[in-house]
């Protein structure tokens, strides 16, 4: 049987509704049933829309049937909200070292009534809703905001059995190659779409929001974004070769990317910020941590659309990978990829909880990560310890010691290329806002999380590509704070 036999509109003309129901379905009948008639699944489907109640422990589409149950009221819905008198405790890692905003948006957020679990990271500062370094669980909700805006935005690193001393001596034509692989700016498209999987999801269909939004999604795929988002060669040195099978200690060069879902993930994580807003009223500096449930149609949506945006920054960094190494003639020894501002369905204490990482990294026992530094200063390959405290989570980067405007208000173009100098890395693009001082100390980072992680490897940028002043456009005037300071997306 072909996969795309039933389809959206069948089911649409069957009398499935239109979300969330279609593209769980769907995903069912492509994961358990692609070899099954479509007569067989017809008959399914039609058993499945009559009696929802006898298919909730079914093999296949028991999530489809519990998502056809009839909704669950919602007390906190359509009314104003009163966050709780005192807040959950959470841990901090490096209270020392983070500012005030974000430690204010945190106990904040501990407030919520849906809160469950939290902690703050060494890197943590403010941003929107949640801060950004900010992790928290909750009970059947999730936070657009407390997911961020660029969304499934990730750390991609390729190892490659070449002796870093090649960037040296062949700089030329690993600088060639950066600038090749993948276009940077916010706006930035390309003009021959890149092909992968990703782009035949259903719930591209199945959401109009979505399909709205793929035509531009497809032209920016395997493209990086502005702010801090960037494309690196560097020199890799594992310690623990132990972690990673076939790579044995010693040096190699790496190729690391950061970036995230570009105009889909921002389109969703508005669209869906605004209708939680809309349902759920909180007060004052509490309003971005509106949620929606699971069990309500909006938040089912965003829960497909936030999956979707994942999976479409993943493809993003694979199409830049799978570029360089074409070039290179190599196959990477091993990837390592992981990500944050995303929401995870995970156990708490027992208990079913949506874990929200804005700019946290998952490091449950085991788990491979990346935590860069900055454009001179050095990243880690880490392997999480699994700290409950922590919620399985550890810091995604530096994180920053200045905002965007301050930076460029405080560092001189001077400064910025002695720092270049002195580590012997050359910046192809990359403004002020995104200088090695407007970052906090990694290695005082990485000292306050030795609970949360161990470290297997590091990551030392030679050749790093950014967007770069120019190629961003900020804009002046009332917004001009909003798109300085945030331009990354959170």
């Amino acid at each position: 049987m072909k996969s795309n036999i039933i389809t959206a509109k069948s089911l649409r003309a069957m009398g499935f509704p239109e979300s969330p129901v279609i593209p769980v379905v769907l995903e069912a009948v492509k994961k358990h049933l692609k070899h099954t008639a479509s007569a067989d699944i017809e008959a399914q489907l039609k058993a499945l829309l009559q009696a929802p109640e006898n298919f909730y422990n079914d093999s296949v589409f028991a999530t489809a049937a519990q998502k056809l149950k009839p909704p669950v009221e919602d007390t906190t819905t359509g009314g104003d909200i009163s966050l709780n008198s005192t807040g959950i405790s959470f841990a901090i890692y490096g209270a020392s070292g983070i500012e005030a905003g974000a430690m204010h948006q945190m106990y904040t957020a501990a407030k919520l009534p849906v809160a469950v679990a939290g902690a703050l990271m060494p890197d943590a500062h403010q941003g929107y809703g949640l801060p950004i370094g900010g992790v928290l669980a909750t009970n059947n909700a999730v936070i657009p905001y407390g997911v961020g805006v660029d969304i499934g935005c990730r750390m991609c690193l390729s190892i490659f059995d070449i002796v870093p001393t090649e960037l040296v001596q062949r700089e030329n034509f690993f600088t060639r190659e950066l600038l090749e692989a993948t276009l940077f700016g916010s706006g930035a498209q390309f003009k021959q779409p890149a092909n992968h999987a990703v782009m035949d999801s259903d719930v591209f269909d199945a959401l109009p929001l979505l399909k709205s939004l793929k035509d531009r999604a497809w032209r920016q795929l395997g493209s990086s974004g502005s702010g801090n988002h960037f494309a690196e060669f560097g020199a890799v040195h594992i310690v623990d070769a132990d972690t990673l099978p076939g790579v044995p200690a010693g040096t190699y060069i790496g190729l690391l990317t950061h970036s995230g879902s570009r105009a889909l993930g921002a389109n969703i994580a508005a669209h869906y910020t605004k209708l939680a807003k809309q349902l759920r009223r909180l007060p004052g500096d509490a309003a971005n941590l509106a949620w929606l449930t699971l069990d309500e149609e909006a938040g089912a949506e965003y829960w497909m659309a936030m999956n979707l945006a994942g999976d479409y920054a993943s493809a993003c960094h694979h199409i830049i990978h799978a570029k360089v190494a074409r070039q290179l003639g190599r196959r990477p020894l091993t990837m390592i990829e992981n990500h944050h501002n995303f929401a995870w369905k995970e156990t708490w204490n027992g208990q079913e909880v949506i874990v929200h990482r804005k700019g946290a990294t998952p490091a449950a026992a085991g788990v491979l990560g990346i935590i860069p530094g900055s454009m001179t200063a050095p990243g880690y390959i880490v392997k999480g310890r699994g700290e409950m405290a922590s919620v399985n989570s550890a810091s995604h980067g530096a994180g920053r010691l200045m905002s965007r405007s301050k930076a460029m208000q405080n560092i001189t173009h001077e400064a910025m290329k002695a720092e270049l100098k002195k580590h012997g890395v050359k910046l192809l693009g990359g403004g002020l806002d995104e200088a090695p001082f407007a970052y906090k100390d990694i290695q005082a980072v990485m000292q306050e999380q030795t609970s949360l992680v161990d470290i297997i490897g590091s990551f030392q940028p030679k050749i790093v590509q950014m967007c770069g002043d120019a190629q961003r456009g900020w804009r002046r005037g009332p917004r001009e704070k909003w798109h300085n300071d945030f331009v990354e997306g959170e």
